[in-house]
């Protein structure tokens, strides 16, 4: 009997001692945002990979196919706010699980399609589909980290897309090679609703709702932020109109998406049929500037969460923003400069790093601005970060086209990151949109 009361009194022991240790489920949920994330590059790259013998069975120019690389980011950008403003209403695990069916059944309709009108309507509504998948994921951090660790969660996030990024060429060029350009997608496509099935099955709106969190994790997460309040989740485009820090960052991001596009849709037919490489150059170069971008996110994501806990908070988001784009224009006019090929690819490669070594900085502003509308002020950005990316390939494609030119668009891209770095001078990310907002 004293045995057997000794052992109840240590298991009790046991079973309070860990409930005094915080659980981890916020780590599987971050898990299951840089798969996503890996999946989103996977699936937006594979045309861009595609692209030269799309081109060559299609028979279209470059101008032709910059607008199929828009079509793209025209339905993105413009839908981005509401599927944002959807996870803020309705939950994140109904929204992405939404987003990822929709995107990965026009992903593998793309298969289907047999030229310019049918190709454009499915990546138009891909674009639809995809659109909300950042917003949420920046939504679902903000409700699932705790503030100090927010920029190194959106790091990890955004290192998956340069994972899936750095996979693609690699597994594109070769599944085109055994298999055709059509088959590929359709296989992408399966890959993103065995995520929807694990998501939803799995995932809960807030930690407090998961049974796998207990209070001690909860208590971590909630730590120095203010109590929740109840508020309307219309949007407050009054405030949004007149907010001096959602102009900016909405500017700055559009700078930024009009750098990033080129690496999304013309870089390997650019490293094909500009620099002369062949596929198994190409494969290695169009994945080079995903890597060293994965490595930029987790070193911008570190240096922005050290920043913030040594009390440098602007520093850490517009400081370390400024400086990224500016590194990354110099670069963008160094490859315009450069004649030898390989020197020109490597130079590619560093100017993404230095450009997305800002990216955990952009998104953990938005969540210091948004907070509670985190969603919808992560679309709001995003939608003119995707403007600039409808237009950018077609820019891109014009001046290749019309003006036989594979150099002029580096310098104008490296002239509109300028114009960036300007725009990060004018964001206060100390001052959260709620304190304008009635609730």
């Amino acid at each position: 009997m004293q045995v057997s009361e000794t052992q109840s009194r240590a298991v009790a022991f046991d079973e309070a001692r860990a409930a005094a240790r915080p659980t981890h489920a916020r780590y599987k949920v971050l898990g299951l945002l840089v798969a996503l994330a890996a999946l989103t590059y996977l699936d937006r790259l594979c045309i861009s990979i595609a692209g030269p013998t799309i081109m060559s069975e299609f028979r279209f120019n470059a101008e032709t196919m910059g607008y199929i690389y828009s079509a793209f980011t025209l339905s993105y950008a413009l839908l981005e706010i509401p599927s944002g403003w959807l996870g803020d209403r309705f939950g994140t695990r109904k929204a992405l699980t939404r987003i990822v069916l929709w995107w990965s059944a026009f992903t593998m309709l793309t298969a289907a399609t047999v030229g310019f009108y049918s190709l454009f309507f499915v990546r138009l509504l891909f674009g639809a589909g995809e659109a909300g998948a950042i917003p949420n994921s920046a939504s679902t951090v903000s409700r699932w980290f705790p503030a100090a660790q927010r920029g190194r969660a959106m790091g990890a996030v955004c290192i998956g897309h340069a994972l899936g990024a750095t996979a693609t060429p690699f597994i594109v060029f070769r599944l085109i090679e055994w298999q055709g350009w059509r088959l590929p997608f359709v296989e992408f496509g399966v890959l993103g609703a065995a995520w929807c099935f694990v998501w939803f099955k799995w995932f809960r709106d807030t930690p407090e709702q998961h049974p796998a969190v207990n209070e001690a994790e909860v208590e971590v997460i909630r730590a120095g932020l203010p109590a929740a309040r109840s508020h309307s989740h219309k949007i407050p485009w009054r405030v949004f109109l007149r907010s001096r820090n959602i102009l900016f960052l909405c500017a700055m991001y559009f700078c930024y998406g009009y750098g990033l596009y080129f690496y999304i849709t013309w870089l390997p037919t650019y490293l094909v049929r500009a620099r002369g490489f062949n596929t198994e150059w190409a494969s290695i170069f169009s994945s080079l500037p995903w890597l060293c971008g994965a490595a930029a996110f987790l070193v911008g994501g570190w240096v922005t969460d050290t920043l913030v806990r040594r009390g440098a908070h602007r520093l850490a988001r517009c400081g370390l923003g400024a400086f990224g784009l500016t590194m990354s224009a110099l670069m963008l006019v160094f490859v315009g400069l450069a004649q030898d090929r390989f020197v020109a690819a490597t130079l590619i490669s560093v100017a993404l790093f230095f450009q997305f070594l800002t990216t955990p900085a952009v998104w953990a502003t938005c969540m210091d601005i948004g907070r509670s509308r985190s969603g919808v002020v992560s679309g709001t950005t995003n939608t003119f970060g995707n403007l600039a990316g409808t237009l950018a390939p077609i820019v891109f494609g014009f001046v290749v086209q019309r003006l036989g030119s594979w150099t002029l668009p580096f310098y104008i891209a490296a002239a509109v990151m300028a114009c960036g770095v300007v725009m990060w001078l004018f964001i206060d990310p100390r001052r959260p949109l709620e304190e304008a907002v009635e609730v």
